[in-house]
């Protein structure tokens, strides 16, 4: 696997996994307390990374043909289930991801808790919904990093691609105040399911003992295979009546939305 295509298909990733924490904590910061969530970012931040610390000497101690099906298989399960959401936000199916329309969800509820404080914390809700948002959201991006790293043996560079993104996501946030709406998440949701299941199928077929043509340049035809398989699947369900409607008429294609739902 070409060094270029680790840092995209890390970054893409991250960046996604960025967004949707980013707009978590601009959610608390604005409505409650921007102190607090700027300790719940920084606590959440500590806790990844003792979890990084641990983890990442345990799968770089694995077998190189177990660590790829190992990994493999992982990134088989989590690639098909964005590119199963990707594929139904696509045809119309399941509403697209909004980021604005769940900053402002977020928003309401924030501004509705009962104020707490612990400690140095003056705002328990807004320390606890930025600390919860950027751990769950960061635990995705060291799976990336992890996985993808290891299994190339370039771990700092997955590492860097994975930094650039997250600041470039919270640089943007942090500037605007503002949800990230113009971000094209949908598009990059499900660019990045097609290259975590190209990614798991090449690496969990080559930890099985197979053995690609061609070694790396097969991901040069897995792919856009998935790819267009993916594009064509969600052209057939297009055409398939979606909530008692014909689909075509609220459809979205992969990079245009046409429901701005949740």
């Amino acid at each position: 696997m070409g060094a270029g295509a680790l840092f995209v298909a890390v970054f893409l990733a991250c960046a996604v996994e960025a967004v949707e924490a980013t707009t978590i904590v601009l959610a608390a910061g604005t409505a409650r307390d921007w102190r607090s969530a700027v300790i719940g970012v920084l606590a959440g931040i500590a806790v990844l990374a003792v979890i990084t610390a641990a983890l990442g000497p345990a799968v770089g101690a694995l077998p190189l043909s177990a660590l790829r099906l190992f990994v493999g298989a992982l990134l088989l399960v989590f690639g098909l289930q964005w590119l199963r959401k990707a594929v139904l936000r696509a045809s119309g199916h399941k509403a697209l991801h909004d980021e604005d329309e769940i900053y402002h969800e977020q928003l309401s509820a924030a501004r509705a808790a009962a104020p707490r404080r612990a400690g140095l914390v003056t705002d328990m809700y807004a320390f606890t919904l930025s600390f919860k948002g950027v751990l769950l959201e960061g635990l995705e991006v060291v799976f990336i990093v992890l996985t993808f790293g290891a299994n190339a043996g370039a771990l700092p560079l997955a590492a860097l691609a994975a930094g650039c993104a997250v600041l470039l996501v919270a640089g943007a946030g942090a500037a605007v105040r503002a949800p990230l709406a113009r971000v094209p998440e949908n598009t990059m949701k499900f660019a990045v399911g097609v290259m975590l299941t190209s990614f798991g199928t090449f690496w969990g077929a080559e930890g099985a003992g197979a053995r690609w043509p061609g070694s790396d340049a097969a991901l040069l035809a897995i792919v856009p295979a998935i790819a267009v398989f993916s594009i064509a699947l969600a052209a057939v369900l297009r055409r398939v009546p979606a909530g008692g409607q014909a689909a075509g008429g609220q459809a979205a294609t992969a990079g245009q939305p046409a429901q701005v739902r949740r």
